[in-house]
């Protein structure tokens, strides 16, 4: 989940061991988005351990990303909380007929748990994104510490799921990040991710709702949030099934997020 202010994991999330955990092997086969930094926040004060981790992959942009490299018709869509064993399958199988590449921004225990389902995104060409260890939505009140073991572990989590395959993006659990959690995922070569339109699925509304509610917030921007975890993700497949071949309809394309 990433755009619901207050509301969390709900407690399904798998408790992580605290303590900054080192970056994945230098075997990668991930190509980092090149750029230099678009913000004017501080640079992150690294603690001993997160300093003896030396970055394997160049550093990006730590601006917000929003747009959509598809140009200005093009629309990117995000995939959030999974890889789940049931909704995932059904996420990509709707991607797949309607030959649309999404970023699917994981929980590390997830991809830890479900390696298969990582390794199926990759192979169909979507991007992998990193969604933090435990889904903390108050990350931006925790210490320094902690926000680098969440996102740091995730990395390695993923990445080690995937084969070797890291994260290209980094998206804050609730939209809560901090200059510090920007500048230190750009400095592993991912991009921090926001997004323009909250199809609220989360929620499970309806699939008519959630329909709507992206229709209605298109004009906000390109990259919309859907979820394929955190429970009965049914309405969110429906509502893709119908959305995917609108979109088309409508003139758009689909791309993946830069800033």
């Amino acid at each position: 989940m990433a755009g619901h202010g207050g509301r969390g994991w709900h407690g399904r999330m798998i408790a992580a061991a605290v303590g900054v955990t080192a970056v994945a092997a230098a075997t990668s086969v991930w190509t980092a988005q090149a750029g230099q930094s678009g913000s004017d926040a501080p640079a992150p004060r690294a603690s001993a351990s997160a300093r003896a981790t030396t970055p394997k992959t160049p550093p990006v942009s730590a601006a917000i990303a929003h747009a959509s490299d598809g140009g200005a018709n093009a629309v990117n869509i995000t995939i959030d909380d999974g890889p789940d064993p049931v909704w995932t399958p059904q996420v990509l199988q709707v991607l797949r007929t309607n030959g649309v590449k999404a970023t699917f921004c994981m929980i590390g225990p997830q991809a830890e748990a479900h390696p298969d389902l990582v390794r199926q995104v990759v192979a169909a060409g979507h991007r992998l994104c990193d969604h933090t260890v435990s889904h903390d939505t108050t990350m931006d009140k925790k210490s320094e510490a902690y926000q680098s073991q969440q996102i740091l572990e995730a990395e390695q989590q993923i990445t080690k799921a995937s084969g070797g395959v890291r994260p290209m993006y980094y998206r804050a659990p609730g939209g809560a990040f901090t200059p510090y959690s920007r500048h230190l995922a750009a400095s592993h070569g991912m991009l921090p991710l926001g997004w323009n339109v909250d199809s609220k699925d989360f929620e499970r509304p309806g699939t008519a709702a959630i329909i709507s509610t992206v229709k209605r917030e298109l004009t906000n921007g390109p990259t919309l949030l859907f979820h394929d975890a955190g429970g009965d993700r049914s309405q969110t497949v429906a509502a893709l099934r119908t959305l995917l071949p609108w979109l088309k309809q409508q003139g758009h394309s689909f791309g993946f997020p830069v800033s």
